[in-house]
């Protein structure tokens, strides 16, 4: 068919296709550079017409600098004699403009193999070139900025974890230099043990994975030191997202590091020094309130003996020997309470009972100048708790809000249910009952102090510093919190958070009442205590009162003893701390050899009934008296 490209001669066919291209400017030079051709996409490039240019020696488009250091004779010379020249440079345009240009030149030959001209190909890449620029200079500030940095080991790892480049902080702080170190694998800052461990290993697999690793550890300088080193690696991964390699930042921290074992250090020992001085207050204050309890008892033991006493003197003194042991019970219970080492008796009560109940104790013990403003709702919850001890720190929290209100104020007693207590990271729910006063408030140096045993903020002989801490060691036992707020001149509320528990039953007295006029039955009692001393006043007591006493001393004897009599007595009443088998270990083997015998345990302290509470076994505390130890053996088991 007429007009196709097949039909036109050769000649044509090129000219037409020269003549298409205008992304390339194609041109034929004579041998000696003198423009013999020029197609469309050199006159859009250079900005010359073949008219202008035809004729015209090729130089006139090199730079000034170029046509004067002799480039365009060179690059003709290289062609001819190698059959190519290729290159990148400036070029000018007619308008006298420059351009990036990437530019080829190929000799032709005759059939002879004689030199006819140049084929002559120019391409304008200025975009690309200025690209390259850019990101060369990106690179170099890169590179500048890195290798200025001196705090941080900065550099690169390959896909095995060989060091492929070096910055200066690296070289500050391991040491190496980068000809000693490129090409390593990264492990060799590993501590020998790290190594045999698998660490670095396990740093990369990590980085592979999740495209980041971070840590802080040891690792080792050029010299052997050892430094504690902050280690960030990032996974470094092409645009088809495989592993190309890591870059690894490493910090020196050991100043750090060391700045804060000296902390803990130091905080260790202000701890230290506050524990022993909170034992020296605490050790203190006890001997203090003992002597002048026992300044009491001694004195009126020493007048019992006197001859000739008046029979209403010798009641008045043995009077104030019980009276001063009933205060000394009082107090070690203020102590086992705040060391949480009193055995607790919880019980299921409703908290808006029980205060309600109080409410004519708390008016007589704030007396007529202090008003009492109470919000108490009703559908308040219940807990779980001793119900002796709750009454015993909402007392204490009375007397502390009644003592800082010298002239007078209110005392607000109220109670909420809680959720939770999110200030105090207390899951709930929570009964709270608060106490507070619009009295003369508390120190805010002096608050965290408030709960220490002996610790008080009252004059002398006004306090012993026992209230609050029997409040703090009955919350903390009960599974509750105590918190305290205050200001300076404007008051401050104490609350008694404990936990809320389903509504129980309200039961009356579990334990039937006793007619103490009744005379006691006559019993078989084991008594097992290992103290001599105790164990001989005990078994003075239980035979003064009619009982029939087999003693043994400690807990391995009084099991000999039971076993012996094959469990041969009405009632086995037992010391819980002894050497070697304790008073709850006898009593569990009693209850399993022989069910029906009755065991009572008696303690002053024991962190196991503190702890896990008396396994259902009857409890007599010490100091025991001769009307309970009476009431005990009343009481039908």
């Amino acid at each position: 068919m007429a007009g196709r490209l097949s039909e036109l001669s050769e000649e044509t066919r090129l000219r037409l296709l020269l003549n298409a291209v205008r992304d390339y400017a194609i041109y034929l030079l004579e041998p000696d550079g003198i423009v013999a051709s020029w197609n469309p996409g050199a006159e859009r490039f250079k900005g010359y017409s073949a008219a202008e240019i035809v004729g015209q020696h090729f130089s006139r488009f090199y730079t000034e600098e170029d046509r004067a250091a002799g480039l365009p004779a060179r690059a003709l010379d290289t062609a001819a004699r190698e059959g190519r020249f290729e290159a990148e440079g400036w070029r000018v345009r007619k308008d006298g403009s420059r351009f990036w240009t990437h530019v080829v030149i190929d000799a032709v030959r005759g059939a002879g193999g004689e030199l006819v001209g140049f084929a002559k190909i120019t391409r304008d890449v200025t975009e690309r070139h200025e690209a390259e620029l850019k990101l060369r200079e990106s690179e170099q500030r890169f590179r500048m900025l890195v290798q200025g940095v001196r705090d941080y080991a900065i550099y690169m790892l390959d896909p095995d974890g060989r060091v492929t480049n070096w910055n200066a902080g690296a070289e500050a702080i391991k040491g190496y230099t980068a000809d000693e170190i490129v090409g390593e694998h990264f492990s060799r800052f590993y501590t020998e043990a790290d190594r045999a461990a698998g660490e670095p290993e396990r740093a990369l697999a990590a980085t592979r994975a999740e495209g980041r690793f971070e840590k802080e550890a040891l690792r080792v300088r050029k010299d052997g030191e050892t430094f504690w080193a902050h280690v960030v690696i990032e996974a470094i991964r092409d645009e088809a997202g495989e592993l190309t390699g890591f870059a690894k930042v490493t910090r020196d921290i050991t100043e750090r590091k060391r700045a804060e074992v000296e902390l803990e250090a130091n905080r260790e020992a202000l701890a230290q020094g506050q524990k022993l001085e909170a034992v020296g207050r605490l050790t203190g204050g006890v001997a203090h309130d003992f002597n002048n309890l026992l300044t009491v008892i001694r004195s009126s033991a020493d007048l019992l003996r006197r001859p000739g006493l008046s029979e209403e003197k010798r009641a008045r003194y043995i009077e104030a020997i019980a009276d001063t042991a009933e205060r000394a019970a009082t107090l070690t219970g203020q102590l086992l309470a705040f060391a949480r080492r009193q055995p607790l008796q919880p019980e299921r009560f409703a908290v808006a009972d029980r205060v309600c109940g109080m409410i004519d104790l708390i008016a007589s013990t704030t007396g007529a100048a202090i008003e009492l403003d109470l919000s108490i709702p009703a559908d308040l919850g219940w807990v779980e708790a001793d119900p002796s001890q709750f009454e015993t720190a909402i007392l204490n929290l009375v007397v502390n809000a009644r003592d800082a209100m010298p002239g007078g104020g209110t005392l607000t007693i109220a109670a909420r249910n809680f959720d939770a207590v999110s200030a105090l990271a207390l899951a709930g729910p929570f009964v709270a009952v608060e106490v507070a006063d619009s009295g003369t408030g508390i120190d805010p140096e002096l608050l965290d102090r408030l709960f220490e045993p002996f610790f008080t903020t009252k004059p002398v002989n006004k306090g012993t510093g026992l209230g609050l801490s029997q409040v703090y060691g009955f919350a903390k036992q009960s599974g509750g919190e105590i918190a305290v707020a205050s200001t300076p001149s404007r008051g401050a509320r104490f609350t008694l958070y404990l936990p809320r528990v389903a509504d129980g039953e309200r039961h009356a007295a579990k334990t039937a009442s006793v007619d103490e006029n009744a005379p006691l039955p006559r019993r078989r009692v084991l008594l097992i205590e290992d103290n001599e001393t105790v164990g001989g006043f005990a078994r003075s007591l239980f035979e003064e009162l009619g009982q029939n006493v087999t003693l043994a001393t400690g807990g391995e004897a009084g099991l000999a003893a039971a076993a012996a009599a094959n469990g041969g007595f009405d009632l086995v009443f037992t010391d819980v701390i002894m050497p070697g088998i304790s008073g709850i270990d006898v009593a569990r083997a009693l209850r399993e050899r022989w069910p029906a015998l009755r065991v009572v345990l008696t303690s002053g302290y024991s962190e196991v009934l503190a702890n896990e509470g008396s396994h259902g076994f009857e409890l007599v505390r010490k100091p025991y008296s001769v009307a309970g130890i009476a009431a005990m053996l009343r009481r039908n088991h």
